[in-house]
């Protein structure tokens, strides 16, 4: 999942632009977001073979860090075997691969939507080579059988697919989530064992989650090992995003032209109480507060399926939300499990009533409205089709 906005160097921003300008360098230049590095959103549709269109809109599902970790071996006729990518794991802020799983779960989901309008059925079978142990490794995650099903009715949440995003920005306030569409998002997530949002402007959980994820976001961004990580799946500016086109995309026109002009040094985590640091703090500080409500999804236990399960949720839940208007952006940063988020790790499961280790809080995202006159995000970067079908 493209996680979020990096480096609004606020304060300072003016010194470095100047910088940057004396150096000869457009603050607009190479600033766009590719269209070649988005396409996969527009040509979803265009593959004709089943197991091709299904996996075509499985890869626009959402994911950690926007890694899109998966691969698929078509070796076998009408089966599709789903692995990973062990090198496009996030062993810092994710040591166990949950969220990893949850992707994958997404990436099952959508492929399983996606099917309906085929007029096919996807079996699926979870961990056919057994379920890796507590670090996740290159064995498949799921095998699936595409299979046709007379009076197949597509699945209503297959129009929203290349029309969700995941948005990062401020919510309107004045505009939270209703009755009728809370009620919209459990009918479409189904089944989980407990599926569970904030009630209103006066829930008193409101404030008490947004205490809890911003402290946790400063302490992934204060701890050298969770940086680096993002740092290192940095895309900045149109050629990096479409040389790699994973990762957390960047066409800031401010931060581009520190990166041309060797201002701004990716191979190190900004020191604590620097301007870099402070920024990107009180950027998150500034969307949070703009933040009406929340919705979690608790498993009563931990086992890789329900991790499965809970990304196959949240993604019906993504796109549901999407259908009628509605916005998300996962906050996973408390729900981590290295050693520097355990206070907030163990606050929010206490604060959800889902306490640790018999409960797991699987996600927590913010969900809300685009303020009025506000344009859609640009889709997230995706690496295509043919980087995901093995050899």
């Amino acid at each position: 999942m493209q996680r979020r906005t990096f480096i609004r160097l606020a304060g300072g921003g003016v010194v470095f632009a100047a910088a940057a300008i004396a150096a000869g360098v457009a603050l607009t230049a190479g600033s766009a977001m590719p269209e070649s590095a988005t396409a996969a959103w527009r040509t979803a549709g265009a593959e004709t073979e089943p197991r091709r269109f299904v996996l075509a809109h499985a890869i626009l599902a959402p994911n950690p860090h926007n890694m899109q970790p998966w691969i698929a071996d078509l070796g076998t006729a009408g089966i599709i075997t789903l692995r990973l990518d062990t090198a496009r794991l996030l062993p810092a802020t994710d040591p166990f691969g949950r969220q990893i799983l949850m992707g994958a779960g997404a990436f099952l989901e959508v492929l399983a939507i996606a099917a309906t309008a085929i007029g096919l059925r996807a079996e699926i079978a979870l961990f056919p080579d057994g379920e890796p142990g507590p670090r996740l490794d290159g064995r498949a995650f799921a095998r699936v059988r595409l299979v046709a099903a007379a009076g197949q009715a597509r699945d209503p949440l297959f129009a929203a697919i290349t029309a969700r995003r995941t948005d990062r920005r401020a919510y309107d306030l004045a505009r939270p989530p209703g009755a009728a569409e809370w009620d919209a998002l459990t009918a479409a997530i189904g089944g989980l064992e407990r599926f569970g949002s904030t009630e209103g402007a006066a829930d008193p959980r409101l404030p008490a989650i947004r205490t809890i994820v911003r402290e946790a976001w400063r302490r992934e961004l204060e701890t050298a090992a969770t940086m680096m990580e993002s740092l290192k799946v940095l895309r900045v500016g149109g050629a990096e995003i479409d040389r790699y086109r994973d990762g957390i995309a960047i066409t800031d026109p401010l931060l581009v032209a520190l990166v041309r002009t060797g201002l701004f040094d990716r191979s190190v985590p900004p020191a604590p109480g620097s301007s870099a640091m402070t920024a990107q703090i009180d950027d998150f500080d500034r969307i949070t507060a703009a933040t009406p409500a929340y919705l979690w999804l608790v498993t009563e236990g931990n086992r890789r399926a329900q991790q499965i399960d809970a990304g196959r949720g949240f993604a019906r839940a993504a796109l549901a939300g999407a259908g009628l208007g509605l916005v998300m952006h996962p906050n996973e940063q408390s729900l981590q499990e290295y050693p520097e988020v355990a206070a907030q790790y163990q606050a929010i499961h206490a604060l959800l009533e889902a306490p640790a280790p018999r409960f797991t809080v699987q996600i927590l995202a913010r969900v809300g409205r685009l303020p009025a006159g506000v344009a859609a995000a640009d889709p997230a970067p995706r690496r295509g089709l043919g980087a995901h079908v093995a050899a």
